[in-house]
C-alpha cells in the first residue's frame, strides 16, 4: 500500500492506515455478520428438523402400510407340497381362510401340434394359407414366396395375434414346427389349409385341458395353472397333479391378532409424535426451545395427525374410527389404548375391526388406516401442502441470508476502497504540511542566525 511505503520511508504521517482500514471494516461488518451467522444457524437447524419430520412421517406411513398388508397378517405363504403347487400373496390383498387344504386333481394343458420332419428351418414348405380358428376368432396365415420356409411359417404364425405360438425344434433327424396354444380348453384351436401346395401333416401331441383343484373339498376349474381367487388374497401356481393327495397352504407365522395390530400402530405413532413434540417444544422461562417451535408447517403436521383417531376409516360395520375401538388421545398428543373397550370390540366382531383397518376393497369412503395416512401425507407434502410451503419458506430465508452475506462483502470492498482513497489523500495533505513546516523552520532558523 502506498501509505505504508511512505511511512516506511519516514515521510508519511506514521499512522498504520492499513490496520486502521481493516479495523474500521471489522467494526462496520462484524455486528451484521454475527447477526447473519445466528440467523443462518437457526435456519439450518430448522431445515434439518423439517427434513427429519418429512422423513419420519413417510417412514411411519410405510411401516403401518407394511404391517397392514396381507403379508403382515400371515408372513410368507408356504405350500405343504412345493412339488405340486406354490403360493404367494396377491398384491394389495389380504389372505383369508388360511390354513387351507388343497388337492391338485388336474393341471391345465395347452394344445400342441407338431409337423413332420423337414431337412432344416430354411426348407420350403410350399405356398398356402393356414387358417387358425379358436375362441378369439379366425386368423389367416399366408405363406408365399417371401416366407416360404419352415422359419418363415413360424414367424408368420407368431405375428398373427391368434394366441397360438410356433417354434422350431431341431435334432439329428431334422427340423419340426411345433404350434402351441395358451393353457386351457377355451384356448384350443383348429387348423385348416388351402392353396396350391399339399396340406402339411400335423400331429396332436397335447390336448387342451383346464386345471382342476379342490380347496377345502370344493372343486374349482380354471383355464390356467395360475389360480387366483380359490383362496381369497392368494395366488396358487400349479406344478403337477396328484389326485387324492391333500396338502396345506398357510402363512409361515402366526397371524397378527387385532390387539397386537392396534398396539403396534399406537407404539409407532407415539414415537413419531414424541419426536414432533421435542422439535416443536417452546422455549419457556429462558429454556431452549425446539428447532421448529412456532413453525406453522410443524403445527399443521401435528394437527393432521391428531385427527387420525376420529377419521372415518370405513362406512360399514359397527366400528368406523380408531376411537370406536378404544384408541384415545392424551394431553401431550400421544395415543393410549382403552383395553377394556378394545377387548369388548374384539369380542363383538374382530373381523370388522380388521376390515376397518384394512378394507378388502378400497373405495372413497372405505379407505382404511393406510388410506387415512396417505391422505395426511399427501395433503402435507403436495405442492401447496404445509410441509412443502414451510420448507420453501426456510429455503427462501437461506437464500436471503446468502444474498445478504454477498452484499455485506461487496459493500465492504467499496468501503475499503473509499477509506484507502481517503487515507491516501490525508497522507498527501500531511506531507504538504510537513514540507511547509520544514520550510518555515528553516526561515525562522535563518532569521535567528541573522
Amino acid at each position: 500500500m502506498v501509505t505504508d511505503i511512505i511511512n516506511s520511508l519516514g515521510v508519511g504521517s506514521g499512522i498504520n492506515t492499513s490496520q486502521l482500514v481493516t479495523d474500521l471494516l471489522a467494526a462496520s461488518q462484524n455486528a451484521k455478520l454475527s447477526q447473519l451467522n445466528s440467523r443462518s444457524q437457526l435456519n439450518s437447524s430448522r431445515i434439518s428438523a423439517m427434513a427429519a419430520t418429512k422423513s419420519a412421517l413417510t417412514t411411519f406411513a410405510a411401516a403401518v402400510k407394511e404391517t397392514l398388508n396381507g403379508q403382515g397378517f400371515v408372513g410368507d405363504l408356504i405350500s405343504g407340497r412345493t412339488d405340486l403347487a406354490t403360493a404367494s400373496v396377491l398384491d394389495g390383498s389380504r389372505p383369508e381362510g388360511l390354513p387351507a387344504s388343497v388337492e391338485v386333481v388336474q393341471v391345465a394343458v395347452a394344445q400342441r401340434e407338431i409337423s413332420d420332419v423337414f431337412a432344416s428351418a430354411s426348407t420350403a414348405v410350399g405356398e398356402r394359407t393356414l387358417t387358425i380358428n379358436n375362441s378369439g376368432g379366425s386368423f389367416d396365415v399366408v405363406i408365399d414366396s417371401t416366407n416360404n420356409s419352415l422359419a418363415g411359417m413360424r414367424d408368420a404364425i407368431n405375428a398373427s395375434n391368434s394366441g397360438v405360438t410356433a417354434m422350431i425344434l431341431t435334432d439329428n433327424t431334422g427340423a419340426r414346427l411345433v404350434m402351441e396354444a395358451q393353457e386351457g380348453v377355451d384356448a384350443a384351436f383348429t387348423l385348416t389349409q388351402s392353396g396350391p401346395s399339399a396340406a402339411m401333416n400335423l400331429t396332436n401331441i397335447a390336448t387342451a385341458l383346464d386345471s382342476i383343484i379342490k380347496v377345502d373339498g370344493i372343486e374349482l376349474t380354471n383355464s390356467s395353472n395360475t389360480v387366483s381367487g380359490a383362496i381369497p388374497g392368494v395366488q396358487i401356481s400349479l406344478l403337477a397333479a396328484q389326485a387324492g393327495t391333500q396338502f396345506t397352504i398357510n402363512g409361515d407365522s402366526e397371524p397378527l391378532d387385532v390387539a397386537s395390530l392396534v398396539t403396534e400402530f399406537v407404539t409407532a405413532y407415539n414415537e413419531l409424535r414424541s419426536s414432533l413434540n421435542a422439535a416443536t417444544k417452546p422455549g419457556l422461562a429462558g429454556g431452549t426451545g425446539g428447532p421448529l417451535a412456532g413453525d406453522r408447517g410443524a403445527r399443521e403436521v401435528i394437527r393432521k395427525l391428531s385427527q387420525l383417531t376420529s377419521t372415518r376409516l370405513t362406512d360399514v360395520g359397527d366400528f368406523k374410527t380408531l376411537a370406536d375401538i378404544g384408541v384415545r388421545t392424551e394431553n401431550d398428543g400421544t395415543l393410549t389404548i382403552d383395553k377394556t373397550r378394545l377387548d369388548a370390540a374384539i369380542a363383538l366382531d374382530s373381523g370388522a375391526i380388521k376390515l376397518m383397518l384394512e378394507p378388502a376393497v378400497v373405495t372413497g369412503t372405505n379407505i382404511g388406516l393406510s388410506g387415512a395416512l396417505d391422505a395426511v401425507s399427501t395433503s402435507l407434502q403436495d405442492d401447496g401442502g404445509a410441509l412443502t410451503v414451510a420448507t420453501q419458506r426456510l429455503e427462501t430465508i437461506r437464500d436471503s441470508i446468502a444474498a445478504s452475506r454477498e452484499k455485506i462483502a461487496a459493500d465492504g470492498e467499496k468501503l475499503r476502497e473509499q477509506l484507502e482513497k481517503n487515507f491516501a489523500g490525508l497522507e498527501r495533505q500531511l506531507a504538504l504540511l510537513r514540507s511547509t513546516q520544514s520550510y518555515l523552520e528553516q526561515q525562522f532558523a535563518s532569521y535567528t542566525d541573522n
